[in-house]
């Protein structure tokens, strides 16, 4: 592990951080290894180091051909309300991924997914940014992604967020020995699409039906609604809305109850009591 742009209490706080995670999964223990972390000084550094102009909402770039990280000095506008935890967990699953499948290319969405799912870097409650995507047809095909990734930040938010769940559907599937039984029939073979029929037993296309499904039962709208503060929040208010209500009409019934009733003293003896006073003066 080493740095290069900065020498400071930051740059050894990722280092122990990085040094502190837990092993990856499906991925050898050792992996991955002689990891160079660059604290880039400014945007022109930052877009050098990363290989080309990274977007401006990119939080850090893992060049996997030089088994490097690079970060902004000042993340800024960049880290998207990310943490940094965050972001270079997602970093290095991106160097341990392809640190394991050498020289192979890895689809877009499986990088991406894996590294996403590995870092914990999605909550489940984004769910419903997905479904909504499905329900109008907006969320682009798994293969789509493998060669070219959304540039503006809010479709690749949405790309990030169905490449996690995709990863995420093959580990409830199979587990995290299946996840790296697959890696290795990759590795060896060198395919893709081979070591997904061999270990999952379909192809990724009747895999990604599958997903799809699997999304819309996880992630449908009774899932949004029970998970969602904001659908609490409304109930509640609809209640004591109801209940003001409710109170409002018992109140009008009750006036018009008592309007009804005869009074405690009829007008007619107020009347007739007024005569006898006014025939005694």
């Amino acid at each position: 592990m080493a740095f290069r742009g900065a020498d400071s209490i930051r740059s050894r706080n990722i280092l122990v951080f990085l040094e502190g995670l837990p092993p990856l999964a499906g991925i050898p223990l050792e992996l991955p290894r002689d990891v160079y972390v660059f604290i880039a000084p400014d945007a022109a550094a930052f877009d050098s180091l990363a290989g080309g102009a990274v977007p401006d909402w990119g939080a850090a770039v893992a060049v996997p051909a030089e088994s490097r990280i690079v970060i902004p000095r000042e993340g800024g506008r960049r880290t998207r309300g990310w943490t940094e935890a965050r972001v270079l967990q997602h970093e290095w699953a991106h160097l341990g991924l392809h640190q394991h499948l050498p020289g192979l290319r890895v689809p877009r969405w499986f990088d991406e997914g894996y590294a996403e799912w590995a870092s914990g870097g999605w909550s489940q409650t984004e769910g419903w940014r997905l479904r909504v995507a499905l329900a109008f047809g907006q969320a682009p095909p798994l293969d789509s992604l493998a060669l070219d990734w959304p540039r503006d930040q809010s479709s690749a938010e949405l790309a990030y967020l169905l490449s996690a769940t995709a990863v995420e559907y093959l580990l409830v599937s199979s587990g995290e020995r299946g996840l790296r039984l697959f890696l290795e029939a990759w590795r060896e073979g060198g395919s893709f699409q081979d070591a997904f029929r061999r270990v999952y037993g379909v192809t990724p296309g009747q895999f990604e039906e599958d997903w799809r499904k699997y999304v819309k039962r996880e992630y449908g709208w009774l899932f949004v609604l029970s998970h969602s503060t904001v659908f609490w929040l409304t109930l509640t208010l609809a209640l004591l809305v109801l209940v003001r209500v409710r109170r409002g009409r018992d109140r009008e019934a009750m006036a018009r109850l008592r309007a009804t009733e005869p009074p405690d003293e009829p007008a007619y003896w107020e009347e007739e009591g007024d005569g006898e006073t006014r025939d005694g003066t």
